[in-house]
């Protein structure tokens, strides 16, 4: 297979590792070297040419081959079976809805959320229960990480540079998941926007760090999720007023609850978008005062509409703990979900 990119002739490992971090290839970790064949097998397992267009960044133009995706998701430590999904991962992310550039030079820190959905996510030892939302398996923690790398080195998305983040977050490194389909009274969150409860697909979603509750004390449908609001009007009140995508990450034992009641993904959602909601007037009690003004009274929903709540099944098999993962700036960038090996603009 021919491959376009120039190529470094190096000692050995570590003097790699010194090349690529004094030139800012790197996350500032380690990273693998993408020698010829391990790019070449990434290409060869996902049966892409070297050449082929993944996609090209709307803003500026910049056009994502797969040999320069492949070279980055080697550096992440990525194998050829993990390479579909990063394909697929800056499919998504590419998608005109989602924003891309804005959400990577924002001052506001936002980093992509994968969400992986499907048959692939066993075929590739994903774990979707212990420490989920962390560092949980190489599969997870390399594709998110690849996904950092690509904006990086092909979008100059780094600190400083392209990205403008005042903060940012450790999804910023890596921020993947896989829905725990299989301990799951729902469809996936895959089936429920493209409609192929078989499909593999990775739904790409600018976001904030996630917010931990916990609820150990009813079975009650209604206040476990009123627990989940208030995070969300906590986030309402302290970054963003704005609604779009959140998601809420919903562990085993909170959904064995939910699904005695019998409430399904939708019931959720629709109790999510009627409550989660705070007047303007609340903003001055932390502070924010001065933007009050005379629009007290103005209510503001979290969702534009109830389908904008992503719930995910996910976590540890114990704890009555769950997560949200609120959005960056809500209604300025919209979550994407693309099947894995879905041609785009064929």
């Amino acid at each position: 297979m021919a491959l376009a990119s120039k190529r470094h002739s190096l000692e050995d490992p570590a003097a790699a590792q010194e090349y690529f971090h004094s030139r800012g290839w790197t996350d500032g970790l380690p990273i693998v070297p993408p020698t010829a064949e391990a790019v070449e097998a990434c290409l060869e397992w996902a049966v892409l040419a070297a050449d082929h267009l993944v996609g090209v960044e709307p803003v500026r133009g910049r056009a994502l081959t797969a040999e320069k995706v492949a070279i980055n998701a080697v550096m992440a430590g990525c194998l050829p079976m993990h390479f579909p999904v990063v394909v697929t991962a800056v499919t998504a992310m590419l998608e005109e809805p989602f924003l891309l550039h804005g959400t990577t030079a924002s001052t506001g820190g936002s980093a992509v959320l994968l969400v992986v959905n499907g048959p692939i996510r066993n075929e590739i030892g994903m774990d979707a229960t212990f420490n989920a939302l962390g560092p949980s398996d190489r599969a997870s923690t390399c594709i998110g990480r690849a996904i950092r790398l690509i904006l990086g080195n092909l979008l100059e998305v780094r600190p400083g540079e392209i990205d403008r983040s005042t903060f940012g977050h450790a999804g910023k490194i890596s921020f993947c998941l896989a829905e725990d389909e299989e301990n799951s009274p729902w469809p996936s969150l895959a089936t429920e926007r493209l409609g192929d409860p078989h499909v593999s697909a990775v739904t790409a979603m600018a976001a904030m760090a996630p917010r931990q509750i916990m609820n150990e004390w009813t079975t009650e449908p209604e206040k476990i999720l009123d627990t989940f609001i208030a995070e969300i009007k906590a986030n309402m009140r302290h970054y963003s007023i704005w609604p779009g995508n959140y998601a809420i990450v919903v562990p085993p034992q909170l959904r064995q609850h939910f699904e005695a009641a019998k409430w399904s993904k939708a019931d959720i959602q629709n109790y999510v978008f009627e409550n989660a909601a705070i007047l303007r007037a609340e903003w001055a009690d932390c502070g924010k005062e001065a933007v009050v003004a005379d629009k007290g009274d103005r209510r503001y929903q979290a969702l534009p509409d109830p389908e904008h709540l992503l719930v995910l099944a996910a976590g540890g098999p114990a704890g009555g703990f769950g997560a949200v993962i609120p959005p960056w700036l809500g209604h300025k960038s919209r979550a994407a979900t693309v099947a894995v090996g879905a041609c785009v603009d064929c």
